[in-house]
């Protein structure tokens, strides 16, 4: 995963932890893929200044991310889920219930884990 993709996937669950400028230059850099240099004339600040308030809110989500685990543990939970439909598409239901089970598991690991 690219690192520009990796911030926009972290700032899916992070993102209302930033300030709002932070919030605001990282859409313009992952979403809307502008330049530093552009991100600095369309926000009124320097080429510099993008640079670092990207630097913060970049090292901020994963920091959050290595304390919480929060987008990892919904990647898991989202590749079991599809796992379990495709199961159950394929008629192997009682190995869809095994992973319901373990998901629940799972969560409930994560949550005694908090």
């Amino acid at each position: 995963m690219s690192k520009k993709v990796e911030l926009n996937w972290l700032s899916a669950f992070y993102g209302g932890l930033l300030t709002d400028k932070q919030r605001q230059v990282l859409t313009l850099h992952c979403e809307e893929d502008l330049s530093l240099t552009e991100i600095a004339q369309e926000v009124g600040i320097s080429r510099q200044g993008v640079h670092e308030l990207l630097t913060r809110a970049a090292r901020k989500m994963f920091e959050m991310e290595e304390k919480l685990h929060v987008a990892a543990r919904f990647q898991r939970v989202e590749n079991g889920l599809e796992k379990c439909r495709t199961m159950m598409r394929e008629g192997r239901y009682d190995d869809a219930e095994r992973m319901i089970d373990a998901l629940i598991r799972f969560d409930q690991e994560e949550n005694n884990g908090l």
